[in-house]
């Protein structure tokens, strides 16, 4: 999917997923079940959102800060699937499912979200079509997502999937005003990502660095020359 797609997408569901919307579209009784049952939360950095197995309770949309999506594989190993941004909803795949969290949710830097119960979600997608339909879309692209990273995975080199990571984190968590990609990342954080260890990531950002592709304060990396980088990594935005 094209960024502008995927912008697409989340500016629907801000549109839709409002205060000011869902007076607009349901009735009054459905509007007050809805403000009454939400609530508002507060994360501080690397707060657990909530765990790997757990049973969900409701939904988060995250109105500040971002997040990350991870699962605990073999030894031990975290595996990044996925990170979460201001006006992202999480929660609801395995709500729908009626199965487990299927991964672990923590904060990356403090967060405001709005926690909306199971039930009420729920019935609001069964009284709301606008809210169904852009539901839909979200999940249509998720699906997207995961088969990309499938072939990201076993068809890329290490080297690739380092340039495509690094685009893709600026392209969903945007850059600071002096253009470092907005959050910080470890090295660890980053081997995870890519699928490789720890020295190998080390290695690799050096190296980058070295050809002028970007630049490296501590933790926090800016992109130099994007066009390079897409070469490098076969990447289409």
């Amino acid at each position: 999917m094209s960024q502008e797609q995927q912008i697409a997408i989340e500016e629907r569901f801000a549109r839709v997923f409002n205060d000011k919307s869902f007076k607009e579209r349901l009735s009054s009784a459905d509007f007050e079940k809805y403000i009454n049952a939400k609530k508002k939360l507060s994360f501080q950095k690397h707060d657990t959102i909530f765990e790997d197995g757990e049973s969900p309770k409701g939904v988060f949309v995250l109105e500040k800060g971002a997040a990350k999506l991870s699962k605990s594989g073999a030894f031990g190993k975290d595996q990044i699937l996925r990170f979460i941004k201001e006006g992202d909803i999480i929660g609801y795949r395995s709500l729908l499912c009626g199965e487990n969290f299927q991964a672990k949710a923590e904060a990356m830097t403090d967060i405001e979200a709005t926690f909306l119960p199971a039930d009420v979600f729920m019935y609001l997608l069964e009284v709301d079509p606008q809210l169904s339909f852009i539901m839909l879309q979200k999940i249509a692209y998720e699906l997207g997502e995961s088969s990309n990273t499938i072939t990201f995975l076993a068809q890329k080199t290490v080297r690739e999937r380092l340039a495509e990571i690094l685009l893709l984190l600026e392209q969903k968590l945007g850059v600071d005003p002096e253009g470092f990609i907005k959050i910080s990342l470890t090295r660890e954080e980053i081997a995870n990502i890519i699928g490789t260890a720890t020295e190998s990531a080390i290695r690799l950002i050096s190296e980058f660095k070295g050809d002028n592709l970007i630049e490296v304060d501590g933790r926090n990396i800016k992109i130099l020359n994007h066009d390079k980088l897409m070469k490098l990594g076969h990447v289409v935005l």
